[in-house]
């Protein structure tokens, strides 16, 4: 399902039309040319620092809690976002990827700021041995000497984040979490949390950055398709936990 769900996304599914359309030359010259063009002209597109910006801004929350509202919460939940595999600088092995060192960031800060106990959410495939809520717990004490309370380390998707995470706050008489994700990720993560019994105070980092000005805004790069491609990835999740949402609720009610 994994593997499908990575040839839906740029630049897996523009390659695969433009093979299609070399191969299918010959019988269907018309289709398979104007399969060829449109599929490099989005792969452009997307690779353009604005359309990255305005794709990553579409996803994004308000901006981060006040302190009003971070004075609500009984604790800090951060949700994992993957691993570098056999990080060398680190005496742990695996390490959190960027985009869960970001969290942790964060986190980190509002544990600083309010002192509420952290609970890190993430588990493991099949070929690691550890799941990714010991390399966060990890990174907040080894490296921000910062205690972590509780360790979920069975989930691995946002909806088990959530109902696993839900338990163990439930065991603690918790019932109102500051939720530590990225920007256009927490929107599609907040439902979860939600819908297992959690009040949700969301705590959003790594918001979209303006492109550069000028030309540079305008001139497709690497970088951009990736982030694009992140963002499409978020609408396919968002799309796909809506569809299964309305699923459930039509088996209940039917």
């Amino acid at each position: 399902m994994s593997f499908l769900k990575y040839l839906l996304l740029p630049p897996q599914i523009n390659i695969l039309l433009i093979l299609a359309g070399i191969l299918l030359w010959r019988r269907f010259p018309t289709l398979s040319g104007l399969a060829i063009v449109l599929s490099t002209l989005s792969l452009l597109v997307l690779a353009l620092p604005w359309t990255s910006y305005w794709l990553r801004q579409s996803l994004e929350p308000p901006q981060p809690p006040s302190q009003e509202e971070l004075a609500k919460a009984q604790a800090i939940v951060i949700l994992g976002g993957g691993r570098d595999v056999s990080a060398p600088e680190f005496d742990w092995g695996d390490a959190p990827n960027n985009a869960t060192w970001r969290r942790l960031v964060y986190g980190a800060k509002l544990y600083r700021d309010t002192g509420l106990p952290i609970l890190v959410t993430g588990g493991a495939d099949q070929q690691y041995e550890r799941p990714e809520a010991e390399l966060m717990a990890n990174a907040l004490e080894q490296v921000f000497n910062i205690p972590v309370k509780w360790r979920e380390s069975e989930s691995r998707t946002t909806a088990e984040n959530a109902t696993y995470s839900a338990k163990i706050l439930d065991r603690a008489d918790i019932g109102t979490i500051a939720l530590v994700s990225q920007a256009w990720h927490l929107p599609r993560a907040i439902p979860e949390f939600t819908q297992v019994g959690l009040k949700v105070i969301p705590a959003p980092t790594e918001f979209a950055s303006p492109p550069p000005s000028g030309i540079a805004g305008w001139v497709p790069r690497a970088y951009y398709l990736r982030s694009s491609s992140i963002s499409l990835h978020e609408w396919l999740g968002r799309g796909y936990y809506r569809l299964r949402h309305r699923m459930d609720e039509n088996t209940r009610t039917g």
